[in-house]
Parts: C-alpha cells; sequence; structure tokens
C-alpha cells in the first residue's frame, strides 16, 4: 500500500479544485518558511511562493500572515505584498505543527486519535517575561502562583479565563506573556463572524479564495485564543465562538460548504472585558463559558519598579482608593503613569500634572485637579494652546533725506 504523499504536486502553479494533495496541518507553513530562508535577503509575493510549490497563492498568503504573526517572516512591501525571512526563518523551516486530519475538512470528521494527555503541571515563573512587542511582562501573584503559571496551567485543565479590569491595567500583557502562540481578535462593535472564521478574498490572478480567519487558524493548530474586548462583540456574532469552547470542540463554517473545523489538542480560549467602556456588555451566554474570572487592577508597586514619578504614583493611589470608594469613576492606571512618565520628560512635571487632569472624565476631573493639586503642590490644568507668539522684534530704521537731523 502506498503511503499519501505530504510533498507538493510537482506541477507548478495553483493545483485544479480536487486535485491537489492534502497536507498535514502545519506543513504547507514550513514549505512556505523553507523558501523564504532559501535566500534571507530576498523579498517573495505569496504568488512567487505559490508558483514554486505548486499551491494556491490564497493558502500560501495565510500561512505567510500566520508565520508573520509569529515572528518568523516579516512584510516589506504592499505593492505588490512580499515577504522576507527573520532570524526565526530557518527554524519555522525545519519544524511544523502538525495535527493529522482524518477526513477531508469539507465533511463530517470521522472518530480520530483520542487528544494526548496534557503535559505536565506548567513551572511556576516569578522571573520577567518577554513580551512579542519585546517588552518585559513583571508577573503577578494570583492564588498562590504567578498570573503567567495559572493561565497555563487554567489552560492545561481546558478552563477558559475571562480577564476584566479597567483599560490599561495589563489584561493584554499578561495574556501575551502566558501564551507564545497567541492568536489575537481584536473586538469592537463592528467585528462580524467573518473576522472569527474567514471570507473570500481575492488572488493575485484574480480567483477567490476562501482565506480563513483567526479563530480557525486557533483551532487547527491548537494555539490559544485572544478575543480582546470581548465584551464590545455583538452575541449573535461572538456566539460562532462557542461550540468550540463547548464539549464539541468544533464549528460549522455555513459561508464555506458547511465546513466543519474541529479543535486540535491544546486550542483555548481566553478573552478580556471592560467594564467601564460604554457599550460593554457582559451577556449570561459569555460569562457562563468562562469559568474562570480573574479581576486586574493596576499593580501600583511595578510602577514604582518602573521609577515612575513617586508623586505621580501617590496621586494615583488617592484616586483608585476614591473610587473603590465609589466618589469617582476615574483613577489612572499604569498606562496612564507609563505616558505621565513620558510627557514629563518632554514637556516637564507641572505638564504632565496638568495632562493628568485633562484626561480624567469631566465628572471627575474637580477631583483629580484637587488631588494632583495636594500631591505636586501646583494648580495644574488641562494641556491646552495658548495666545500666538507674537512677530519678532524689528529695529527701527531712520528715515533717509534732505530733512534728516
Amino acid at each position: 500500500m502506498t503511503t499519501p504523499a505530504t510533498t507538493p504536486a510537482p506541477s507548478p502553479g495553483p493545483a485544479a479544485p480536487g486535485t491537489a494533495i492534502r497536507l498535514r496541518n502545519g506543513e504547507l507553513r514550513r514549505m512556505v518558511a523553507e523558501q523564504l530562508a532559501q535566500d534571507p535577503t530576498a523579498a517573495l509575493t505569496p504568488g512567487a511562493i505559490a508558483r514554486t510549490l505548486g499551491r494556491s497563492s490564497g493558502a500560501v498568503g495565510n500561512a505567510l500572515a500566520v508565520l508573520e504573526a509569529r515572528g518568523e517572516a516579516a512584510p516589506v512591501g504592499t505593492k505588490p505584498l512580499s515577504y522576507r525571512a527573520t532570524r526565526k526563518t530557518a527554524d519555522a523551516a525545519t519544524t511544523a505543527t502538525i495535527t493529522p486530519r482524518a477526513t477531508p475538512a469539507s465533511t463530517p470528521s470521522a472518530p480520530t486519535t483520542p487528544p494526548a494527555k496534557p503535559p505536565a503541571s506548567a513551572a511556576l515563573v516569578t522571573t520577567p517575561v518577554r513580551r512579542p512587542n519585546g517588552q518585559m511582562y513583571h508577573p503577578r501573584k494570583l492564588s498562590g502562583l504567578s498570573d503567567v503559571t495559572a493561565l497555563r496551567r487554567l489552560r492545561e485543565a481546558g478552563v477558559s479565563a475571562l480577564m476584566y479590569g479597567p483599560p490599561g491595567t495589563g489584561k493584554t500583557s499578561v495574556v501575551e506573556a502566558a501564551f507564545d502562540d497567541l492568536v489575537t481578535i481584536q473586538g469592537d462593535s463592528d467585528t462580524v463572524t467573518d473576522d472569527f472564521v474567514g471570507s473570500y478574498t481575492q488572488t493575485p490572478d484574480g480567483r477567490y479564495e476562501f482565506a480563513y480567519g483567526p479563530l480557525v487558524i486557533a483551532m487547527r493548530e491548537g494555539r490559544a485564543l485572544f478575543i480582546d474586548d470581548a465584551t464590545l462583540i455583538p452575541p449573535t456574532v461572538l456566539a460562532v465562538v462557542y461550540p468550540a469552547m463547548d464539549g464539541r470542540r468544533q464549528i460549522l463554517i455555513k459561508t464555506h460548504k458547511n465546513e466543519v473545523v474541529d479543535a486540535a489538542p491544546g486550542f483555548y480560549v481566553v478573552a478580556g472585558h471592560n467594564p467601564g467602556v460604554h457599550g460593554a456588555v457582559l451577556t449570561d451566554a459569555l460569562s457562563s463559558r468562562f469559568a474562570a474570572q480573574i479581576q486586574v487592577s493596576t499593580d501600583y508597586d511595578l510602577a514604582t519598579q518602573l521609577a515612575i514619578d513617586e508623586k505621580a504614583v501617590r496621586a494615583a493611589r488617592n484616586l483608585a482608593t476614591r473610587q473603590k470608594r465609589g466618589e469617582i469613576g476615574w483613577a489612572p492606571q499604569l498606562r496612564e503613569l507609563i505616558a505621565f512618565n513620558r510627557i514629563a520628560d518632554v514637556l516637564g512635571i507641572t505638564a504632565a500634572a496638568g495632562n493628568l487632569v485633562g484626561i480624567a472624565p469631566e465628572e471627575d476631573r474637580d477631583v483629580v485637579a484637587e488631588v494632583v493639586r495636594n500631591v505636586f503642590g501646583v494648580n495644574a490644568a488641562p494641556l491646552s494652546l495658548g495666545p500666538q507668539f507674537g512677530p519678532a522684534p524689528t529695529t527701527p530704521t531712520r528715515p533717509s533725506g534732505k530733512d534728516t537731523p
């Protein structure tokens, strides 16, 4: 019996529908990375790689998008869209995340091998963790563990987590630190189902192909999916994720031939929620699917460690205390404190203090101004433009002529 091939068809150009040899999940991405790694200085378009591999340009484009998200390919041009290798591309060319599928994706899946047993409990992480943007995240305590460790163990146990708290407290930071295979969806009121599952897109040669969305990518590759600002997404749209989170662990893409997508081992959903943001609604359906709900507040001790101005930290603590008592609805979070230092470096402490007053909601501004005045000892006002600079002084000239004395 002949073993099914896992290499691309030898003929150039996109394979005809129904004749392409199905690759194992992750194999095409490895092949695309291999093409980039062969000449790290070359800028290659999806179409050029597709012709070399004998695959569709749409599928190659999806693979390049995943490589870019992982830092394993870098976009270098948009007209036409092109990519170049990074220092991580060579590793991606030799290793692929492979999840065998027993049947074509367009038909219901036959019984498959049971998921592998989860790995041993994640080790306790207490030292700083580097995020994808290069910044270091300092783990915080959570139920006797670090938050990074707790999230990793919740993933192992299959317990979805909802991180909630004011904007700027570090919800995204801890999720990025916990999961190095993260796929992110930024939610808002305009988010639609296609933003999760994908849609048809036009290829450079004028054809239309289905480009899978982040939910499908995370499910097939067994990755963590972060739905940021999940409660801003219309509930009817967010419902597309629910079948992937419960015992079914699969979704149906109605817009693509009723394709069935199964979740590979490791697939995990974590979401972010800003309770105070207008339009953010935590429905019962959403809440019930996130068994672990973790409040994220600003770590003012960390602000001190980051060398934030001590008076700014003191003012923020004062305002946070008043916020807890219900006197005001806003207090500066870590994001605002970091901005304070940057503004102070450029415009001075008084201007930075005034900016704290200016960014406060109007209904809280008087209280914020009072706290700033007491802490900084200045009447700080919101930053605003003043009158124009006057014209440069000119030297008067003496008139010329016979009558000049």
